[in-house]
């Protein structure tokens, strides 16, 4: 597991129609303020600020087909050719970091083929690489 040190974040916040929203930096728009989205846009800091990942290739909430079935992923960071590189599935805070939420994020994988998978609860992320078909832990997130 790695630990996630999140930089400083002073979110836009409001209340709309008696509903706290959070303003996504990435999607130009304001959302609710669920738990989970939470964790995604901080997450989304910690990427910005830390990781220096460029906002431009991170794509947040798009749908993508599995098979027959329409599934929205939480995060996909591009590579430099456009091409996606790192799914993120984000979990609010509690919610234990374990094999389903592993086979959530290696499902969207069938379609995306990344070599780089994160899941992240807020608290902590664990990160894998893929090479070969083979699935391995990774200590730190890349280098994009």
């Amino acid at each position: 597991m790695i630990r996630i040190e999140y930089p400083p974040y002073q979110p836009k916040i409001r209340q709309e129609s008696g509903k706290e929203q959070i303003f996504d930096e990435i999607r130009k728009r304001w959302v609710a303020l669920t738990p989970e989205e939470w964790v995604r846009q901080n997450f989304l800091q910690y990427l910005l600020q830390v990781r220096k990942y460029p906002a431009s290739l991170i794509a947040v909430e798009k749908e993508i087909m599995l098979h027959d079935l329409r599934k929205r992923f939480d995060v996909v960071v591009h590579d430099r050719q456009a091409k996606p590189w790192m799914i993120i599935e984000c979990k609010e805070m509690g919610v234990k970091l374990d094999q389903k939420v592993l086979d959530q994020v290696l499902r969207y994988n069938i379609t995306l083929q990344v070599p780089y998978l994160v899941i992240t609860n807020g608290q902590y992320c664990m990160a894998a690489a893929i090479h070969n078909g083979e699935v391995k832990e990774i200590d730190i997130l890349p280098n994009l």
